[in-house]
């Protein structure tokens, strides 16, 4: 699997969806909850207290549960958890003055990715992790560590892999006489797609017009190390990979066998309803999109089954890690190793990585987890495409690729929303000239 680098610039990035990615079917941070909220039926003075900064309540509610089973199995230094929610610009601004100032952080806090090369300039003031993180990873998917890494040391934990995998409609593919999992690369896809249309009427997939899902997926899946930006960060988009994978998506525009996303992305409440009415057969996303069809899409429960994602050649990727937010201790800790302790028994242990599946539903780091009996134990996403999702990801475990997150990662997902998108899937625009302009515009 190859690794890649995350840029040391400061970036904002404006991709919402990337912050949704972590909510697990929420996908707005909490606004509403702000405030501290301490652990509860823990209050001796024995226990040690460790405060906690995030943006998201689910996260604070996962922590809390964590802290609760740590207190059972380590009676001699139990924790007492302060878990402060605030709305997400509100509490990054915030925990990266008190950074810079040298007072004020908290213990530990949650960073999302497009915020945190902010937070690794010069000399970082979060506390290196290769000490839980190394002797762990062999068990875990390491490219969901490298983004989060710096000079050798590992600075932040995140809550899921988030592997890209494929939404299939059963009930239009039966209709169809498609076996899904006769579907091994994307040219397999898009003559699936024909036979799918013309049976049936409907089409094989939605592609959106106005976001960067479905290209960047498969831009991301892609075997080169280079994604929407170069190993050196500098802008690909009029590189071979962004340029095969829009032809292909104008291909299979052309032919009928994609459409264009109602409402211009997979979050639109148009194209929840679209879906739900069996509007399309299939879609590429990120396992996190779960939560969105068991939250919008009800009428597809039992219709929908999970696969790995097409690859562009037998032998190549067939998923990528899409989105996340990690959790960093700070250097102003006075409690760092039992905070870091804390933290591997949360999210590196197996218990914990269970507990990351069982409490929030999102994809284990540990992928040695993955075939565990809890994970096919009953839940909303077990009883909506049945038990077999982590077979799934462990089929994928050593294709899930990395992403190149840089400076220009802005400038380069505003030019594929606003731009690309619109002139290559809509216009019918030729998609190297298109991209050779708009990168040139970048540079």
């Amino acid at each position: 699997m190859r690794s890649k680098i995350l840029s040391l610039f400061s970036i904002t990035l404006v991709m919402t969806l990337m912050l949704s990615a972590c909510s697990g079917g929420n996908n707005n941070a909490s606004n509403s909850n702000t405030g501290k909220k301490e652990t509860e039926g823990v209050s001796n003075e024995a226990a040690t207290k460790i405060e906690f900064w995030t943006f998201q309540q689910l996260h604070a509610d996962f922590y809390d549960q964590m802290v609760k089973r740590w207190n059972e199995a380590n009676s001699t230094k139990t924790i007492e958890l302060v878990a402060n929610v605030s709305p997400y610009d509100d509490m990054h601004n915030k925990l990266l003055v008190t950074l810079q100032s040298g007072s004020g952080a908290p213990d530990f806090a949650d960073i999302e990715l497009s915020k945190f090369p902010n937070y690794i300039k010069g000399e970082p003031q979060l506390e290196p992790l290769n000490d839980i993180i190394e002797p762990e990873m062999d068990n875990l998917v390491k490219s969901r560590f490298d983004i989060y890494a710096k000079d050798g040391n590992y600075y932040a934990i995140d809550y899921h892999v988030g592997a890209s995998v494929i939404y299939y409609n059963k009930e239009i593919l039966d209709k169809a006489g498609v076996n899904p999992d006769d579907i091994k690369t994307w040219d397999d896809y898009a003559k699936a797609g024909k036979i799918v249309l013309d049976k049936t009427g409907i089409p094989m997939t939605t592609l959106e017009t106005s976001e960067q899902w479905s290209m960047w997926l498969q831009t991301a899946q892609l075997s080169s190390e280079d994604d929407l930006l170069k190993t050196d960060l500098t802008p690909n988009l009029d590189g071979p990979e962004v340029t095969k994978v829009m032809t292909w998506e104008q291909e299979i525009m052309k032919s009928g066998v994609a459409i264009g996303a109602p409402g211009g992305f997979h979050h639109a409440e148009e194209y929840f309803g679209f879906m739900n009415n069996g509007g399309a057969a299939s879609i590429w996303m990120p396992l996190w999109y779960m939560g969105r069809f068991t939250d919008s899409m009800p009428d597809l429960k039992g219709k929908m089954v999970i696969r790995p994602m097409p690859a562009w050649s037998e032998g190549e990727p067939r998923s990528a890690g899409m989105g996340g937010t990690a959790t960093v201790v700070t250097k102003q800790s006075k409690n760092k190793d039992l905070v870091k302790e804390f933290l591997s028994f949360a999210k590196l242990s197996k218990e914990g990585s269970i507990a990351t599946w069982t409490v929030l539903g999102f994809d284990p780091l540990r992928s040695d987890v993955w075939d565990d009996p809890a994970m096919k134990e009953p839940n909303k996403f077990t009883e909506y495409f049945g038990d077999n999702i982590f077979d799934v990801l462990n089929d994928v475990k050593g294709e899930i690729e990395g992403i190149n997150i840089g400076e220009k990662t802005p400038q380069v997902i505003d030019a594929i929303k606003t731009q690309t998108n619109v002139r290559i899937l809509l216009d019918n625009e030729d998609p190297a000239t298109v991209l050779k302009e708009v990168n040139a515009e970048l540079k």
